[in-house]
């Protein structure tokens, strides 16, 4: 199963972003093999819409599950119509949440957890 998780940066010590929509980088790991890529966000400074462009931008990675802070109602109702589960109010070292996931740690989330426009502005 592919997991894409929201980073602050490009390499495997970075940490789990709390924004989804903005963050600058997704981390797009294949549990089954245990290999990774990195892929900037490419929304990340879109003037509207970030969060539904990168939740496309993620799926058309084959991501089955998104690991997150947070996560606004644009993108939720994306993964949710494509039926991929969402774990927010995650953070710490992308490692960490990669180990939590695998030991079923984490919850999935029934609703988007921050209202549209959360993380403007912010670098």
């Amino acid at each position: 199963m592919k997991i894409c998780i929201s980073s602050t940066g490009d390499n495997i010590d970075s940490s789990v972003d709390p924004r989804f929509g903005r963050c600058p980088f997704f981390l797009i790991y294949d549990d089954s093999t245990e290999t990774y890529e990195f892929i900037s966000n490419a929304s990340r400074n879109a003037m509207g819409g970030a969060g539904i462009q990168a939740a496309q931008e993620v799926i058309s990675k084959g991501a089955e599950a998104v690991i997150t802070g947070n996560i606004g109602p644009n993108s939720y109702r994306v993964f949710e119509s494509a039926k991929i589960k969402i774990y927010t109010g995650v953070s710490g070292p992308l490692k960490e949440a990669i180990a939590k996931f695998k030991a079923n740690q984490l919850t999935s989330t029934s609703g988007p957890s921050v209202q549209s426009h959360f993380g403007m502005g912010k670098e």
